[in-house]
């Protein structure tokens, strides 16, 4: 994982690249509370159906993205964002090459 140099500009569609057929992703803030972690996706790539204990933000920065929440897809573009409840299952698709941020926040 890597973490992100505080009081530093950050440029989300810049500090991230693409992986052929992969998902790359980095950790730009962890706590114990919570963590944002920044990832890209190559076109067809998939996070399957899972549950997570706490609340999570997808917030997309560049492409298209289909996020399921129980099993109901929501397409997302860039600019875009969705709040995926705790213990709900959901999954992300990359419809074509995204970049999101994903905020989960702990109880």
């Amino acid at each position: 994982m890597y973490t992100f140099e505080h009081s530093k500009k950050l440029n989300f569609t810049k500090d991230i690249n693409y992986s052929d057929n992969g998902i790359v992703s980095k950790r730009v803030l962890e706590q114990p509370k919570g963590n944002i972690s920044l990832f890209a996706f190559d076109k067809g790539q998939q996070l399957s159906e899972h549950t997570a204990p706490f609340d999570a933000m997808v917030q997309l920065i560049e492409g298209t993205a289909e996020i399921a929440i129980s099993g109901k897809p929501f397409r997302l573009g860039a600019g875009e964002a969705i709040i995926m409840p705790a213990n709900i299952p959901h999954a992300v698709i990359a419809v074509e090459r995204f970049k999101m941020l994903l905020t989960m926040i702990k109880a």
